[in-house]
């Protein structure tokens, strides 16, 4: 019994890990082209932190999403 929850908390520890690794692999990214690419070369365009992009790729990721779903 008490390994089974040990293992149990183990997998929904390494689940959370493994997501807050593919945040910080997808924001981090978008950041920093952001920052580099886009401010330097438009005027009034505002230099965005890590949750900004973080925000950015979630909202592109739900916009932007494709079906699975087959239409006849």
């Amino acid at each position: 019994m008490e390994n089974r929850s040990i293992k149990i908390i183990g997998t929904w520890f390494g689940a959370v890990l493994a997501l807050v690794f593919i945040g910080v692999f997808m924001a981090l990214p978008t950041m920093w082209l952001w920052n580099s690419c886009l401010v330097p070369s438009l005027d009034g365009v505002r230099v965005i932190d890590f949750w900004q992009a973080l925000g950015i790729n979630i909202l592109s990721s739900i916009l932007f999403k494709t079906s699975n779903v087959k239409q006849k």
